[in-house]
């Protein structure tokens, strides 16, 4: 009996640390089925309303709906896509905007991973940086962020540790200087100027995105979009708003995200910290139990 304790206590002592630093690591990872729908809103937006041609303020209501395609998560990699609705709810302007983005990311780490059609509206991109989440065991460095907007990944600098819900949160900004991110028509009347007919414009970007992370997971729990996107002509000037607001997570999602956080670092607690040391213990118990049996005089009859 002892021997077969001693067997038992040294395969869970050599056990213990193959789950946490092996088995673990493949444990945690994204998910591939990926389902969300998150909810932001901007009070006080100002932006160019094409079937008002002139530029209307409002609350806006932003829908973003995430799904991930299992079929094509294969390997290290998971694919998601993602729709956002943007609504005028002030002026009852529904569907001012629409963007589709389909991404590729390393599930371990959350960075971009180029393939299976990655597009923003249809258009082929070349991703970059962290695409959806932080890498799980975040640190109080900075990360390269991608931004659907710029459709180019920018540093997201760490500022330091915060609290969310009862929660302790890592924060990072992210500033995106300004990007051109579409070349169109417009009549130049709209645009206040004298030019008979239409007129070409740029869209300009530029913004300040705020994340707060649990840094365990890798989940953001809050963000603050601050956009600045305006109409210019070829000699720089810029004529006219397209985009002016700062978005925020609805407390509800922000309450929706903190609950999934917490859930999600109780399951990595448990494959990292809790089974390694269990199987430890255990196995350290056995051993010493193991020990005891052989070392105990056998019972004799005269």
């Amino acid at each position: 009996m002892g021997v077969v304790l001693l067997g038992i206590g040294a395969f869970l002592i050599v056990l213990a640390p193959l789950i946490r630093f092996q088995v673990a690591g493949k444990l945690v990872q994204a998910p591939a089925n990926q389902y969300s729908i998150t909810r932001l809103s901007a009070e006080n937006a100002r932006y160019f309303s094409v079937g008002d041609l002139k530029v209307l303020t409002g609350n806006l209501d932003i829908t973003v709906t995430t799904r991930g395609d299992v079929a094509e998560a294969k390997d290290d990699r998971v694919v998601w896509d993602q729709f956002t609705a943007v609504n005028d709810v002030t002026n009852n302007r529904p569907g001012i905007s629409y963007t589709e983005f389909r991404s590729a990311f390393n599930k371990y780490n959350g960075q971009g991973v180029t393939c299976c059609n990655a597009s923003v509206d249809k258009k082929p991109v070349q991703l970059q940086g962290q695409i959806f989440l932080f890498p799980f065991g975040v640190e109080k460095k900075t990360y390269q962020v991608w931004s659907t907007d710029a459709q180019k990944a920018y540093p997201a600098t760490f500022t330091g540790v915060d609290t969310v819900d009862g929660l302790s949160v890592y924060k990072f900004e992210q500033k995106i200087p300004p990007t051109v991110t579409q070349t169109l028509s417009a009549p130049a009347s709209v645009l206040g100027m004298t030019d008979p007919g239409d007129i070409q414009v740029n869209r300009v970007y530029d913004g300040v995105n705020t994340f707060w992370v649990e840094p365990n997971t890798g989940v953001p729990v809050k963000e603050e979009q601050q956009r600045h996107e305006v109409l210019k002509t070829a000699d720089g000037v810029e004529r006219m708003p397209a985009l002016i607001a700062t978005a925020s997570f609805t407390p509800q999602t922000v309450s929706d995200l903190v609950n999934t956080a917490r859930d999600n670092m109780g399951q990595i607690t448990l494959v990292k910290t809790t089974l390694p040391l269990a199987s430890l213990v255990l196995g350290l118990v056995l051993v010493v139990a193991g020990v005891l049996l052989l070392r105990r005089p056998s019972d004799r009859t005269d």
